[in-house]
């Protein structure tokens, strides 16, 4: 009766507590945070609150790891009357953990090294889905036809003026007219985003900020896909295939040097209601398939009642130089040909702009909302810098320095308002190549220019709780991108330190530390807040989301009611969040928040390859599939040496004398099932003594899926997560705790997304061994036909490889026994291969020893402890 009352008393607590932080919240970067670095989240409030202190837990076990005096007031901010920064930068365990602060507790924070390792490698996903001519996603084929090439646009407003009910009647020449047009393939590039619209402006920024990625950190990329984007390694980083598709593309926007196509669709293709290879829009040009091809003609253009105010050629002109130029160089090892040819197109294409300047804006239909670019300069300084990089020769050095100076400061820091595009591109890179130029004199001018621009968004995020320094606009992301941008490569190329609050709170912004508790990357991360339903044809006809794509952004509650979208609240679970400041709407009414568009997406792949670089200890060589580490560093003669334990222990004495008699480490997982053992116990005590590593295998080595249908789980998250902390329960009877054996080994070597998503939210890494090889069916037996191995088996497939293509990096897997069934054990084997493979030069290592690739702590020796 005493044990109902005290559980009864518990409920009504725990409802209280509940009701009590109803409205209080605690946001974070749900992406994560790297242990070295800056590591704050923002509590919001409705109701008046009092924080002090907030405590950090362990993810799985709960385990109160730290108290910290850390939470700094701020001024309440709209409807949130009480807020406070929570800074827990001085707590630098790797794992998943979170936050109580009072009775809010915040959603599971992930601190790791490589937090941005796979982040651009989800984003080049995106780009992919958003390919014209072959779809690698979608497997398919669009806009097959010939575009048709409408010369001087403006000139047809007179021919256009006398047709009637012009408005609904979308025909942008008469058939005639048409049937005498030039037609020319345009096919391939990207999609700019949710409609089937291409421009040069935006396409260009892409490939130059996807190309200089690479450019500035090679090991952030991988090679998984070919040149079509099919996932098939050729040898070749993804994100060069992916730039080269959209080069490829831009080349045949530019055929001449004097002929540059600013854009294939218009406006009234934004609406797209179709797949890609069934676009019907009509441009009145006789069939549906053909898209209209509009020039660049240096003078104002529009087809209908509007006109963009074009000026000259030089701001497309100079954007498609700096690419050509970059692309030179960097394919010059590669593709010596192609970068010759690049060489050359960028040098006439640069001094053909000097002949041109102003900008070229893109064509509108029916809208005003076209790329409404205002610069031109920028482009040119550009292109001049990225061309001395290429030649050296100094003239062009000094001609961006004199682009640079009739432009020293990006003006959208100094704006409330923007049109869209109205700065384009947002960064400036021409003034960080000159701020990183071997000139001192022009090195010292344009940080300083760089450095007053930043010190003017530095003020502007002292107004919202968020620090967020951009204009609440159309594409606010894009410029909350290239903000952080600035911040990091100042930092870079400085040394100064003085606006990396900034730049971590920009990047926490887009992850979700903002007040939606939205990450604002399509399904990036896989946990925590998410863009549930963004605008795209493609996950409205066919629930395809736009994975890696950054959605636009929030936009003041003013700039919604000017796009003709007067917002209003929907019972959506954002409404309560929506501010005068900033409004994002996740559905079919919040284009102007939810679209996906290249250019922002390109940036941000840019940003997160420089992020990886704050981690000096990253190795590019160690391969993780699917979460999980299957080679320590394929550049290496090591090997890791893995034996699970769960049923049987036949083979421990004869596998601890191979690695005395070797002087090898090794580690071992083990199972719930094998640490309860008593007869277990002493050998586990002294594989802790000797060194070697221990980590968890489950406890009572359940089957997570069969074997054929891994996408079928047979275990719920509650009892995944319930049987893992069991395990680390029965570990800590050795002393030792998860931040000691922070990886795990699934049992069966079972691995799927569900697995994967579970691990991280746990806060452990998986560790599976290396393809390729069958060191783990050391316990079959003969009745299992063609996938018996014997001993001799194993042996052979093992030497055979490390012949053909050598083992490094590559994990092996035993066990520590098998079943009386199999009378040919394995571990009798072990000392001939463990001589064998050392004779060849390698070396054995524990994950003890490869922790710093892959961001776990050290497991440190118990021989000290009492």
């Amino acid at each position: 009766m005493l044990q109902k009352r005290f559980n009864a008393l518990i409920f009504f607590i725990f409802i209280i507590v509940k009701v009590f932080s109803l409205d209080s919240f605690i946001r974070i970067n749900q992406l994560g945070y790297t242990p070295n670095g800056l590591k704050k989240a923002i509590l919001i409030s409705e109701s008046e609150i009092s924080v002090s202190s907030f405590s950090i837990h362990d993810a799985l076990t709960h385990q109160k790891l730290k108290e910290l005096q850390a939470a700094k007031p701020l001024a309440s901010f709209e409807q949130f009357k009480s807020i406070y920064q929570l800074d827990f930068s001085q707590f630098q365990t790797v794992g998943a953990f979170y936050i109580k602060a009072g009775t809010v507790f915040s959603p599971v924070i992930f601190i790791d090294k490589q937090i941005y390792s796979a982040s651009v490698d989800n984003m080049l996903h995106y780009m992919r889905q958003q390919r014209c001519g072959f779809n690698p996603i979608l497997k398919d084929y669009c806009h097959q036809h010939e575009a048709v090439v409408i010369p001087q646009p403006v000139s047809m407003a007179p021919i256009l003026a006398a047709t009637s009910n012009l408005r609904k009647k979308p025909i942008a020449v008469e058939p005639p007219q048409a049937q005498n047009l030039l037609t020319i393939d345009l096919t391939g590039g990207w999609h700019n985003g949710a409609d089937y619209v291409k421009y040069s402006a935006t396409t260009a920024v892409s490939v130059f900020q996807l190309l200089y990625a690479y450019r500035s950190n090679p090991a952030a990329f991988s090679d998984n896909f070919d040149a079509n984007g099919l996932p098939y390694p050729n040898k070749i980083p993804d994100v060069l295939d992916e730039a080269r598709w959209g080069l490829e593309w831009l080349l045949k926007m530019n055929p001449k040097t004097d002929v540059i196509y600013v854009q294939v669709g218009d406006d009234r293709g934004e609406d797209a209601k179709w797949m890609p290879a069934n676009d019907k829009t009509d441009y009145g040009l006789g069939d549906e398939a053909v898209q209209p091809a509009y020039l660049a003609t240096g003078v104002a253009s529009g087809l209908f009642a509007s006109q963009n105010k074009s000026t000259g050629i030089a701001s497309l002109a100079g954007k498609f130089a700096s690419v050509y130029a970059l692309g030179a160089d960097i394919y010059a090892t590669s593709d010596k040909v192609f970068a010759d040819m690049l060489q050359k197109k960028a040098v006439r294409l640069y001094e053909f702009a000097k002949t041109k300047t102003g900008v070229s804006q893109s064509i509108p239909a029916f809208k005003n909302n076209y790329l409404n670019e205002d610069n031109w300069v920028d482009d040119m300084q550009l292109a001049s810098a990225q061309l001395y990089q290429l030649t050296f020769e100094p003239t062009y050095r000094t001609e961006s320095a004199t682009y640079g100076r009739m432009e020293p400061i990006t003006p959208w820091l100094f704006a409330d308002t923007v049109n869209q595009y109205q700065w384009f591109p947002y960064t400036n890179m021409g003034h960080f190549m000159l701020a990183n130029s071997e000139n001192p004199q022009l090195k010292d001018e344009f940080i300083q220019n760089i450095r007053f621009g930043l010190k003017r968004a530095q003020l502007r995020s002292a107004k919202n709780p968020f620090g967020v320094g951009v204009p609440m606009v159309q594409h606010s992301n894009s410029y909350i991108v290239s903000l952080a941008t600035q911040c990091n490569l100042y930092r870079r190329y400085t040394g100064d330190s003085t606006f990396v609050d900034m730049e971590n709170a920009l990047v926490d912004w887009l992850f979700g530390c903002n007040p939606w508790g939205i990450s604002m990357v399509v399904g990036m991360p896989s946990v925590g807040g998410q863009v549930r339903d963004p605008y795209s044809p493609l996950w409205t006809l066919k629930g395809i989301l736009p994975k890696g794509g950054l959605v636009a952004g929030a936009v003041g509650a003013g700039v919604f009611a000017n796009n003709g979208a007067l917002f209003v609240a929907n019972n959506t679970p954002l409404d309560r969040f929506q501010t005068n400041w900033a409004v994002f709407v996740d559905g079919k009414d919040g284009r102007i928040t939810n679209e996906s568009n290249i250019d922002g997406t390109a940036a941000l792949v840019f940003l997160l390859a420089n992020k990886q670089l704050d981690d000096a200890s990253k190795i590019k060589n160690t391969v993780v599939k699917q979460g999980a580490v299957v080679q320590t560093d394929k550049e290496k003669k090591q090997i890791t040496l893995m034996f699970s334990g769960n049923n049987y222990n036949d083979g421990i004495k004869k596998i601890q004398k191979a690695l005395v008699d070797t002087k090898v480490k090794a580690s071992f997982f083990l199972s719930g099932n094998f640490l309860r053992k008593s007869k277990n116990k002493s050998f586990v005590k002294r594989m802790i003594k000797e060194g070697h590593y221990i980590g968890a295998h489950s406890d009572q080595y359940p089957l997570y899926a069969q074997k054929d249908k891994k996408n079928e789980m047979l275990i719920s998250r509650e009892a995944f997560m319930a049987d893992l902390k069991r395990n680390f329960e029965l570990l800590e009877k050795f002393e030792l705790n998860k931040v000691d054996a922070n990886f795990f080994l699934p049992p069966y070597e079972m691995l799927n997304d569900s697995i994967e998503l579970w691990s991280k939210l746990a806060g452990v890494r998986l560790v599976l061994p290396t393809p390729g090889l069958n060191s783990n069916a050391d316990i079959s037996v003969p009745e299992m036909r063609e996938n018996y191995y014997s001993s001799h088996e194993i042996v052979k497939e093992i030497i055979e490889k490390e012949s053909v293509e050598s083992l490094n990096g590559n994990v092996l897997l035993f066990h520590l026994g098998a079943s009386n069934v199999r009378s040919d054990k394995f571990y009798n084997s072990l000392l001939n291969l463990i001589q064998n493979l050392k004779g060849k030069g390698y070396e054995f290592i524990t994950l003890t020893e490869v922790m710093d690739n892959v961001s776990i702590p050290k497991q440190q020796s118990k021989t000290k402890r009492k």
